[in-house]
């Protein structure tokens, strides 16, 4: 009878011991795996926002064809803001601590019309995305000292981008796109 107890202490003991062990590798695998999931999940969003802003920069350049021309653009944003700064006719796309180093800190990078920057911070990186124009780019017809920023929602945005036409003094003319937000 004891040693029946004692077989069956043991049975026990090393029923806890591989539960343990079992969940000690599964907590080793998810620590491992799981900075390079939330890094693929950064890489997937930069890349999907600048095949958007590529979109979006097309529709910018087929309203230069003739004033009054207009084009619709949907945008859509899980993460990071998008800002319109049209005191810098530009548009902006920023991924604040993302765990990812899409490109060399400090450095810029041009991908076509758009340019890519990496900010090393702390224990992320910011990833700024731009597109710069030469062109009065407004928001709703105005130029406005804080730039005009979107944050993430489930619903993509809707933008029309509109030529407006030419507007300055006579030798120093530029070209007014304007951005406005569809409902």
């Amino acid at each position: 009878m004891n040693m029946s107890n004692s077989r069956r202490g043991q049975v026990w003991v090393e029923t806890v011991i591989y539960t343990l062990i079992g969940i000690a590798l599964i907590g080793l695998v998810l620590a491992i795996l799981t900075p390079k999931i939330k890094e693929f999940r950064d890489r997937s969003v930069i890349e999907q926002t600048i095949e958007s802003l590529n979109v979006f920069d097309s529709k910018v350049v087929e309203v230069l064809d003739a004033p009054a021309n207009k084009r619709k653009v949907t945008l859509g944003l899980d993460r990071g803001i998008i800002f319109i700064d049209t005191l810098n006719d530009s548009i902006l796309y920023v991924l604040d601590e993302s765990n990812v180093r899409y490109s060399e800190p400090g450095v810029s990078l041009d991908i076509g019309r758009l340019n890519v920057s990496t900010t090393a911070l702390t224990e992320s990186y910011k990833i700024t995305l731009s597109l710069h124009y030469p062109y009065n780019i407004t928001f709703n017809g105005e130029d406005s000292i804080e730039p005009k920023q979107f944050t993430p929602v489930s619903v993509p945005y809707e933008f029309f981008i509109e030529n407006r036409g030419l507007i300055g003094d006579v030798g120093n003319r530029v070209l007014w796109i304007d951005i406005t937000e569809g409902n």
